[in-house]
């Protein structure tokens, strides 16, 4: 049973107002009747809903986000920066994973619109503008992450993705690669769309075709090795000699796949480049070449943001803040007489 206010200002024989100070303001209550309501509150188990009075007062402390995937240390660290301001604006940051699931993803936004949070961050997995048109509605901002959008009535941070997967593409072919491969998916998530968008233009730009693409079910290590395995069961004169992966993990998964099976070489048989130049990319068995974005300066910037907005009131116009990608060099694809460290190009 739910113990409220009245049930508690009944058994205490006074008024719900009494409670409210004894609980808010306990110094405009004499100490007899401190203790019978404390007493009353004992007996009945009530639990204080400060979140209520937060959303009674229009103050909600607390914001919602929505990653693809909390096991891929990049949201890692955007959870971190979005959560580091959040923090110094005295606001809590709730965090849900919709493991790249658009039903999961509509329960997080279900559970966000019944606790009345103050805003929603979100890196969605397709296209969500009508619910975050409702949410908009009830007087709840959102502030699209890692996700450019093409709309100016919502608010995103991003990192220019076609240009990332420019860099990459234009990387490979300067090493004279010609057979390249882009591997990721699902070709729902529009950041994948992006980078292969991106890395075609370049190769059309160097009169090259393709990429060939290989689309995975997922952006993880596993579905990495699984697409190693593909590229090896081809024949030799077949195999890609170079391979863009729409991210870190997959490209981690790609180099343990084809190393480990020892039937290609990486960077000599195979150059390979990821995205978003995650920490585990540097200290690989070949330390990985990557497209950087700064993941928690992302949520820090996404999160700053949302509160803006949140405090602005109807009056606010939405911004689409756009990074611009870094090209890291690192042994998978320049080789062992390539510079000691990371560089940018």
């Amino acid at each position: 049973m739910n113990v409220g206010v009245k049930d508690v200002a009944r058994l205490a024989g006074v008024s719900v107002g009494t409670v409210s100070n004894v609980l808010n303001h306990p110094d405009r209550v004499t100490p007899a009747t401190r203790e019978r309501v404390q007493t009353a509150i004992e007996k009945l188990g009530f639990v204080r809903n400060a979140a209520a009075s937060q959303l009674r007062a229009g103050l909600s402390r607390s914001v919602g986000l929505i990653v693809l995937d909390a096991a891929n240390p990049f949201f890692t660290e955007l959870a971190r920066g979005a959560e580091d301001h959040a923090a110094s604006q005295g606001i809590y940051v709730l965090v849900g994973n919709s493991g790249e699931d658009a039903e999961r993803e509509a329960d997080y936004l279900d559970l966000f619109e019944e606790q009345r949070v103050r805003g929603v961050l979100i890196s969605p997995v397709g296209d969500v503008s009508a619910r975050l048109s409702r949410l908009r509605s009830r007087g709840i901002p959102t502030v699209l992450v890692d996700r450019q959008t093409y709309r100016e009535d919502f608010s995103s941070v991003s990192v220019d993705d076609v240009e990332g997967g420019r860099l990459a593409a234009t990387h490979l072919v300067a090493l004279g690669r010609r057979r390249i491969l882009f591997a990721g998916g699902p070709m729902s998530l529009r950041q994948v769309r992006d980078r292969l968008d991106g890395a075609r233009e370049a190769l059309r730009e160097a009169g090259l075709p393709g990429p060939e693409v290989l689309e995975t079910d997922a952006m993880t290590t596993a579905a990495g090795r699984a697409a190693a395995d593909a590229i090896l069961r081809l024949p030799v004169e077949r195999r890609p000699d170079a391979v863009f992966a729409a991210n870190d993990l997959l490209a981690l998964g790609m180099m343990q796949g084809l190393l480990f099976r020892g039937s290609a070489r990486v960077p000599e048989d195979i150059a390979l480049i990821g995205y978003d130049d995650i920490d585990f990319a540097a200290s690989a068995a070949v330390p990985l070449s990557s497209v950087r974005q700064n993941a928690a300066e992302l949520g820090r910037a996404a999160m700053e943001l949302l509160l803006t907005e949140a405090s602005s009131g109807p009056g606010f116009e939405p911004q689409q803040l756009i990074a611009e990608p870094e090209l890291i060099i690192r042994a998978s694809t320049a080789g062992q007489d390539s510079p000691a460290g990371p560089r940018a190009v």
